[in-house]
């Protein structure tokens, strides 16, 4: 019986972290910009880092899903059962942090397949790790499912895959994609909010100087109606989240003027995404002119849409001839649209119908 216990506590450790390791072997550069995140100043402090976040995502993800590969396969026990513990360590701090200073609000753990709070994510952590101590307990009866070679051998012909997921991914775009702005998903739906949707609950505190003093007040005891109180701050704590669209961060700016319902309407809209103008590829910049210019040709509503400045885009635009204006949007927002840098992103009424990395920008096919 503890056998079959040990078992069953082995492929679920496996598969949750088969399934965490997938998820972002489909889509690194969402896992480079969660590091982004908590390198950054107001988390971890470690801007330094920054530069080499894709390269900490890529890491991650090969330990991650290879470490979860080896447990289902039983092959190397002690060496992975520990490595999963450290792993998990650290993704128990990291969790914690998040969540007790409220940092990073999504660490991404299950990427964009499953969305969890920070508290939530560490509580996932916390079960993990003791499974995982469990297992190293019962380590022995651990065996491989095959031959020890033959177990290496198909792990090692996993990574060759996993590998070249990553590469073909990272040179594209994701294979699958669990965001909002998936093809075929609306925008404008994805921004409606059902009238039945749960509200938001609110507490709030208030402070008021009575008598010379400070003094903290609920909403019931109406402190503004007492004689000689004097108002001094409102201190407002969220109860339950309410409810939040899939799509609650999307505009399209120009000139401070908001023209996303406009152009949401428009059956033939093609937007270039550069989220950051600084970061854009060159080579990317050099095929917008061929495949921009079909699209006007075929009638096509075109622009780029970045985070970057008017001014920015006037000298992109002057170098490489391009034919279009700039539209004003969040860069997070952008980079959650498409992993591209330029990349576009086609629309008919709001729907997204095409999502194309730079480097695919000669199988666009217009419809007339």
């Amino acid at each position: 019986m503890n056998n079959i216990i040990t078992q069953i506590i082995r492929i679920i450790v496996a598969v949750t972290f088969i399934f965490s390791g997938f998820v972002k072997l489909i889509d690194p550069l969402g896992s480079a910009y969660k590091f982004e995140e908590y390198f950054g100043a107001d988390v971890l402090n470690l801007e330094f880092l920054i530069p080499y976040s894709l390269l900490f995502s890529v890491v991650l993800i090969l330990i991650e899903i290879s470490l979860g590969t080896l447990l289902l396969l039983g092959c190397r026990a002690i060496y992975t059962l520990w490595g999963l513990f450290f792993l998990t360590l650290i993704f128990l701090f990291l969790t914690w942090y998040s969540a007790e200073y409220n940092k990073v609000t999504d660490c991404g753990c299950f990427g964009d397949a499953i969305t969890l709070t920070p508290w939530e994510t560490f509580y996932k952590n916390v079960v993990l790790i003791v499974l995982i101590i469990y297992l190293l307990f019962k380590r022995w009866d651990i065996q491989p499912i095959f031959t020890q070679i033959f177990a290496e051998k198909i792990f090692l012909s996993l990574f060759i895959v996993y590998l070249l997921t990553l590469g073909y991914v990272r040179r594209h775009l994701p294979i699958i994609d669990f965001r909002p702005y998936a093809i075929g998903n609306n925008i404008v739906k994805g921004m409606e909010t059902p009238p039945d949707a749960p509200k938001a609950v609110y507490e709030d505190t208030w402070i008021y100087n009575v008598d010379g003093k400070d003094k903290e007040y609920t909403t019931e005891e109406k402190p503004w109606e007492i004689e000689g109180a004097t108002y001094v701050d409102r201190i407002t704590k969220t109860i339950e989240e309410g409810y939040t669209p899939p799509i609650h961060d999307f505009t399209m700016e120009r000139n401070g003027e908001d023209l996303t319902a406009k152009l949401l309407q428009d059956e033939k809209l093609m937007l270039v995404v550069m989220y950051d103008l600084n970061k854009t590829k060159k080579r990317g910049l050099k095929r917008l002119k061929e495949v921009t210019d079909r699209a006007l040709h075929n009638g096509y509503l075109v622009y780029a849409i970045s985070a970057s400045t008017e001014e920015d885009y006037l000298k992109i635009k002057e170098e490489y001839n391009l034919d279009f204006g700039l539209l004003f949007c969040d860069g997070t927002t952008l980079k959650t649209i498409i992993r591209a840098n330029p990349g576009i992103v086609m629309l008919n009424k709001g729907t997204i119908t095409g999502k194309w990395n730079w480097r695919d920008f000669k199988k666009i096919k217009f419809k007339d």
